[in-house]
């Protein structure tokens, strides 16, 4: 049965680098619908809409959606962002964040081979706060961090579940609990709680600025860890650092419940300023398809395509020429 696939490719070098990825899955023999979407920066420039309800409706009646990159220098900071990423991940509930790292080659560390579970509908971005005398030398700004009980517990639920099936097993969980006293002490609790579900699995704790300094120094020392959604956008955007480059770095926004479509998205941003050269690296965008494609049941394909971007670290080329490449040899 062909899956119904959203592609939203956004701006900047998305729609370059998702062509690569659908060329890749067409190349695994994946059979599926693509649901083009027109949405990002280049739209809300041209008529003002950011997510049109009718548009949100039809990505509800998708299996995944694919993701490029959206944002443009001419809108506002906090339009796009709000607008659609967020807005997406409130409404399809995409309540894990989880993104991997495996040092390439070209990493600063070739010990780094962990994944990171991000809670991705509450905390900071959540959008409670407001402003006071805006505007005035007396302007008061507030931003509050959003936690609940159910939203914390199951993304630690779900860092555990992927812990187990991986070799090590292991969970650390990334706060500031000296700090954050009440944030971090319900953090600190559920996943207390929740471990005790999974003997077998070993854990640990860190402040997220200790954190910081093991994934430079020994990253080798992590396998999951799991944190609050302002921790996981610093700490993954460092995994991607130390692991080959930010470009390099795939994510998956899940409803693992899959109670709406997930969506899966390189983490790199729509740098305009290479838009059209053909210098965009495909591969963080390649990887982010393998990961849809294990979350469709589509394993054996994800394999192939898994092993031929691991197989790719001596290629070079264009943005088309990586991804030819990488779609010959998942037909080899």
């Amino acid at each position: 049965m062909a899956h119904r696939i959203g592609i939203i490719g956004g701006d900047g070098i998305g729609p370059e680098v998702v062509a690569e990825a659908m060329k890749v899955l067409d190349a695994a023999g994946v059979e599926y619908t693509p649901v083009a979407f027109d949405l990002g920066g280049a739209r809300y420039l041209r008529d003002g809409e950011v997510l049109p309800d009718a548009d949100l409706e039809a990505i509800r009646g998708c299996d995944a959606v694919m993701l490029g990159a959206v944002g443009t220098p001419d809108v506002p900071p906090g339009v796009i962002e709000r607008g659609l990423l967020l807005r997406l991940r409130f409404e399809l509930d995409l309540y894990a964040n989880v993104r991997p790292f495996v040092a390439g080659s070209s990493a600063l560390n070739d010990g780094v081979d962990m994944i990171v579970v991000r809670e991705n509908t509450e905390g900071t971005y959540a959008g409670e706060g407001g402003f006071l005398r805006k505007g005035t030398p007396r302007e008061v700004a507030t931003q509050g961090s959003v936690n609940t009980r159910f939203g914390v517990e199951r993304c630690v639920r779900h860092a555990f579940e992927l812990a187990q099936a991986r070799e090590r097993n292991h969970v650390t969980l990334v706060h500031k609990t000296n700090v954050l006293t009440f944030a971090g002490d319900l953090w600190e609790r559920t996943f207390g709680i929740v471990a005790t579900e999974f003997p077998r699995t070993g854990t640990a704790y860190h402040h997220v600025d200790a954190a910081c300094i093991y994934l430079v120094q020994d990253p080798g020392r992590y396998d999951v860890i799991v944190t609050d959604n302002l921790f996981g956008d610093i700490l993954t955007d460092l995994g991607g650092a130390i692991s080959g480059g930010i470009g390099r770095a795939a994510s998956a926004n899940l409803n693992p419940d899959r109670s709406g479509p997930s969506l899966f998205e390189p983490v790199h941003g729509s740098a305009p300023d290479i838009a059209g050269t053909g210098k965009a690296d495909p591969r963080a965008a390649i990887t982010s398809a393998v990961m849809m494609l294990d979350f469709l049941g589509e394993t054996e394909a994800a394999q192939r395509v898994r092993d031929a971007v691991a197989n790719s670290e001596d290629m070079t080329g264009t943005t088309s020429e990586l991804g030819d490449a990488i779609a010959e040899r998942v037909q080899a």
